[in-house]
This record gives C-alpha cells, sequence and structure tokens, in this order.
C-alpha cells in the first residue's frame, strides 16, 4: 500500500521560497510517476507538476512554471516541489499524489489518466502574505 505524507508547509512573505517534501513508502517508484497538486478553499484542485518514474520528464502548469521545480530522491522515495518568488496566490493546500500510469509526449509527463491519482498525500498547508 503506497503512503505518501508531506512536510514542508508553512507561512511565508511574498517573494520568498518553501520547499515541500513527500516522503513515500510501499512502492518501487520506478513503477509510479508522481505529481503535486494544490487545492485552495472554494476552488479547484489544481494540478500543478508531476515527473515521471525515471525524472527524465516533468510538466509544470503555466502558474508556476519559471518559479516552482519538482524533483525527486529515488534513493530516498522522497518527492520535492521547491516553490521560489511565492505570490498570495500560491497560498493553498498542497498534496503529493502517485500513479503507475504514465504518458510521455513530446517530453512533456502526464501523470495519471485524470485528476483522481491511485494515491494521495493528507496535504500540507503554505500560506503566502502580501
Amino acid at each position: 500500500q503506497v503512503q505518501l505524507v508531506e512536510s514542508g508547509g508553512g507561512a511565508v512573505q511574498a517573494g520568498g521560497s518553501l520547499r515541500l517534501s513527500c516522503a513515500a513508502s510501499g512502492y518501487t517508484h520506478t513503477m509510479y510517476c508522481t505529481a503535486w497538486f494544490r487545492q485552495a478553499p472554494g476552488r479547484e484542485r489544481e494540478r500543478i507538476a508531476a515527473i515521471s518514474p525515471d525524472v527524465g520528464s516533468t510538466y509544470y502548469a503555466d502558474s508556476v512554471k519559471g518559479r516552482f521545480t519538482i524533483s525527486q530522491d529515488n534513493a530516498k522515495n522522497i518527492l520535492y516541489l521547491q516553490m521560489n518568488n511565492l505570490k498570495p496566490e500560491d497560498s493553498s493546500k498542497y498534496y503529493c499524489a502517485a500513479d503507475r500510469y504514465t504518458k510521455i509526449s513530446a517530453g512533456a509527463i502526464q501523470c495519471g489518466r485524470d485528476n483522481a491519482l491511485e494515491s494521495w498525500g493528507q496535504g500540507t498547508v503554505v500560506t503566502v502574505s502580501s
């Protein structure tokens, strides 16, 4: 059974940085892609970044491209999301997720057939003040 536990959330001022971590257990990292989502109160869940099992392909939503970086330490089974130049609109609850469906096209990854990935963490809250 795959278990995902996020950490690293907190409060930061606009322009600041945070690094989220997601510790994974119960899976073989070569079989799963992983992704970060976020959901603010009253808003739809947004897929913001994903990475392929071989960490060779990534995906970023336009809203975070150039500011956020997804990475994965396969030796430690930890997924990271480095968030720089944070904005108040980045305030949200952030979730990591994993799925065995990976599609790579033109260097970009689709992780999961839809937004209902197989495994989810409980989330960590990020608050960015102006």
